[in-house]
């Protein structure tokens, strides 16, 4: 199994990147499938988490609610996050994992985890 994060790059703020979870191994439509991200020095901080289909439970954290979009496509076997309105503070390694449950905006229990990528909001 294996699941990878990429999308990641520098932006100036206000600009947007999309990020893709895509995974082998297992169907993520299955699978509870959440975002978090950690910054050098910082604890890790949950983004989002997206039910299991056919669930249509999405949970945001509040630093991200209103900016960032999670959002599934079966037929690619990935999940997206979408990030409007880049700030400085966003910076920070961005991982996807997939678990069976989503509590709020973190997962339950972390079964799979994918590799980070880097992303940088600066002028």
């Amino acid at each position: 199994v294996q699941l990878q994060a990429s999308g990641g790059g520098l932006v100036q703020p206000g600009n947007s990147l999309r990020l893709s979870c895509a995974a082998s191994g297992i169907t993520l439509t299955y699978y509870a499938i959440s975002w978090f991200r950690q910054a050098p020095g910082k604890e890790r901080e949950g983004i989002s988490c997206i039910s299991p289909s056919p669930s249509r439970n999405i949970y945001y954290a509040d630093s991200v609610k209103d900016r960032f979009t999670i959002s599934r496509d079966s037929a690619k076997n990935t999940v997206f996050l979408l990030m409007n309105s880049l700030k400085p503070e966003d910076t920070a390694v961005c991982y996807c994992a997939a678990g069976s449950v989503c509590g709020g905006h973190r997962l339950t229990v972390e079964t799979y985890r994918g590799q980070g990528t880097q992303v940088t909001v600066s002028s």
